[in-house]
C-alpha cells in the first residue's frame, strides 16, 4: 500500500504530477503547478519508474546534466520520458498510474577518474565513454555489487566492447523515493 503522496518527497510528488497530467490529459504541466515547492540548482536528474506490485523496471530516462532552466522543469521533462519515451516498454497507460513506485535521483557533476579503484557500485555511478559513445549507470541498483558489473553494463549500454579504451566517469546521487 502505498503511503500517501504528502509525504513522499518534493521532486518525487512533481514527477508523479508531471507524469499523471501527461499520461491523463497529454498535458505537460508547469513548475508553478508543483505539489509542493521545488528548491535546488538545475543538474542532471533520472527519473526511474517501477510497477510497486512487482518491483519490475518500467522505465528509466534522465540527462547527466542540466538541459532546462530549473531543475524542476528537468524533473517534469524527464519524469515524462520515463513514462512515455522509454524505448524499452509501452508508454504507461492511465491504468498502471496507481501502480508507479517512483525515483528521483538529482546528479552532482561527474568526475573524471583513473581506475576501477576509484569506484563503489552502491555510492557512486559511472559513465563510460570513448569518443561519442557514452554509457550510465546509476549507483546502488540491486543485483550490482562490484565495478567490474558496473562497468561492464555501462560498457554494453553505449555499445563499447569490453577491450575498447574509455574515459572513466564517477558520480554521486541524491536519491529520492
Amino acid at each position: 500500500m502505498r503511503a500517501p503522496e504528502e509525504t513522499y518527497h518534493p521532486l518525487v510528488q512533481l514527477a508523479r504530477a508531471a507524469i499523471t497530467a501527461y499520461v491523463r490529459e497529454r498535458r505537460k504541466i508547469s513548475p508553478d503547478e508543483a505539489p509542493a515547492a521545488i528548491t535546488g540548482a538545475p543538474a542532471g536528474v533520472f527519473v526511474t519508474l517501477h510497477r510497486e506490485s512487482t518491483g519490475d523496471l518500467r522505465g528509466c530516462i534522465g540527462t547527466i546534466g542540466p538541459t532546462e532552466p530549473s531543475l524542476a522543469q528537468e524533473v517534469i521533462s524527464n519524469a515524462i520520458s520515463a513514462a512515455t519515451r522509454d524505448w524499452r516498454f509501452q508508454p504507461v497507460g492511465p491504468t498502471e498510474l496507481a501502480d508507479l513506485a517512483i525515483d528521483v535521483s538529482v546528479l552532482y557533476p561527474p568526475e573524471p577518474i583513473a581506475t576501477l579503484a576509484e569506484l563503489n557500485p552502491r555510492r557512486y555511478g559511472v559513465i563510460v565513454q570513448r569518443g561519442g559513445r557514452r554509457g550510465l549507470l546509476l549507483p546502488d541498483i540491486e543485483g550490482v555489487d562490484d565495478t567490474e558489473t558496473q562497468v561492464r553494463i555501462a560498457r554494453q549500454k553505449a555499445g563499447i566492447g569490453p577491450e575498447e579504451a574509455v574515459k572513466l566517469y564517477r558520480f554521486r546521487v541524491e536519491k529520492y523515493t
